[in-house]
């Protein structure tokens, strides 16, 4: 079920980012949304004054946007219907993230005319995603079954942490497009090496500490934390990645390990269900990143241009002797975006929840989505043993099914 979304919710993405998404976002037009090149029609070839050529830097923003919204979909899995991933992925790639995103990232931007930076997206791209993520498990409500810690339960077993930790490092290697890519310059060898520099060291750092904030509680070397750990790290990093040194991206990662484990505790404690951890690494490690600018800002860097970083206007953190400035900027960014997101996406998201597409029926839940959904399921050996179970076979099926009814609330987490 959820590969069929991830692979929905980009064909989605492609077409409606072409038609008027990247018009919303990148063109010209008011400080709150562009208003031209719909369709990328009377564009010119190469993108205003970046020296790339104009579709290639779609594509590259594309993916931004593809990761906008598929973050969404991991705080609702097992029980979010199939036509309702559909219609939010159709308002977020759409509309949400580029017209905020504009904001951040367009020409004219009222955020980027304030001063604001986000050189990868640590708000622009994880910030918006986290915080439709948290509407849509606020709206969905938890999964069948999903009892909480403060109600004598805790979170059910991780669904495969082989495939959790092999697509954690997957995502990983891919942060070496998305964020020294965002200098959009090969030309730029030395942003383009400071930025893998920092990517990599706050991804190292915010992992480590949080394989030992598990282990200090727990006294086990937890995966499912640490991955989220260096997760959190790279989305904090994002951001700040182009203007501060290895001592700053060192911290920016220490910073994001404890912000995702306590933000992990802060949902089970409100009783929230997000499967994946998506609010805390994508949404609280995002805000943290952002504001970690006006921190450890370097103040020997300004902004990115074809051949490097501009030196003449450089941006200073607080740490640096750069006073608040630029962290007021930073948490004006911040605010203003997460704010303006969570209020649209849980109008959005109560209205398909009110119209009946948001939630799969109790039934097909219990069910499975992937059965339920799509008449398939990525265990075809467990569904029929749940098939001869039910229709009373004897011998070793009917044995397996016995081992897990088709009742039970771990069905839910498919």
């Amino acid at each position: 079920n959820i590969l069929v979304e991830g692979i929905a919710d980009t064909c989605i993405c492609g077409i409606l980012f072409w038609a008027w998404g990247f018009a919303f976002m990148f063109e010209p037009g008011s400080g709150f949304i562009g208003t031209q090149g719909f369709f990328l029609m009377g564009l010119p070839a190469t993108y205003m004054t970046t020296g790339v050529p104009l579709l290639a830097f779609w594509v590259f923003q594309f993916a931004f946007a593809d990761t906008a919204s598929t973050i969404t979909s991991g705080a609702m899995i097992g029980r979010c219907g199939f036509w309702g991933d559909i219609l939010y992925s159709i308002g977020v790639t759409g509309f949400i993230y580029p017209i905020i995103g504009h904001w951040s990232w367009g020409p004219d931007g009222w955020l980027a005319l304030a001063g604001f930076h986000d050189f990868a997206g640590s708000t622009v791209v994880h910030s918006i995603g986290g915080a439709i993520s948290l509407a849509g498990a606020l709206a969905l409500g938890p999964r069948l079954g999903r009892i909480f810690k403060r109600d004598g339960g805790g979170p059910p077993p991780a669904h495969d942490l082989v495939i959790g930790a092999v697509g954690g490092l997957i995502l990983w290697f891919g942060w070496y497009g998305f964020n020294p890519g965002s200098t959009l310059s090969a030309l730029d060898t030395v942003g383009i090496g400071r930025v893998s520099f920092n990517t990599t060291l706050a991804a190292c750092s915010a992992g480590l500490v949080a394989l030992f904030i598990a282990y200090a509680r727990t006294k086990k070397w937890d995966l499912g934390v640490t991955v989220n750990g260096f997760l959190a790290g790279l989305v904090a990093i994002t951001c700040p990645c182009y203007w501060v040194d290895p001592v700053g991206a060192f911290f920016i990662g220490v910073v994001a390990a404890f912000v995702v484990v306590w933000g992990l505790d802060l949902l089970e404690y409100l009783r929230i269900d997000d499967p994946i951890g998506a609010v805390p690494v994508h949404l609280l490690a995002g805000i943290w990143g952002t504001l970690s600018l006006g921190f450890f800002a370097a103040g020997k860097y300004g902004a990115a241009t074809p051949t490097g970083a501009d030196t003449t206007t450089v941006v200073t953190g607080l740490f640096y002797g750069g006073g608040v400035t630029q962290l007021l900027k930073q948490l004006l960014g911040s605010g203003a975006t997460v704010l303006a997101t969570l209020a649209i996406s849980l109008i959005m998201m109560y209205a398909l929840k009110y119209v009946g597409v948001l939630r799969v029926s109790k039934e097909g839940e219990l069910e499975g989505l992937d059965i339920h959904e799509h008449g398939a399921s990525a265990y075809p050996e467990y569904a029929l043993a749940v098939a001869g179970a039910s229709n009373g076979h004897n011998g070793h099926v009917g044995t397996l099914a016995s081992v897990e009814p088709v009742d039970s609330p771990v069905l839910s987490q498919e």
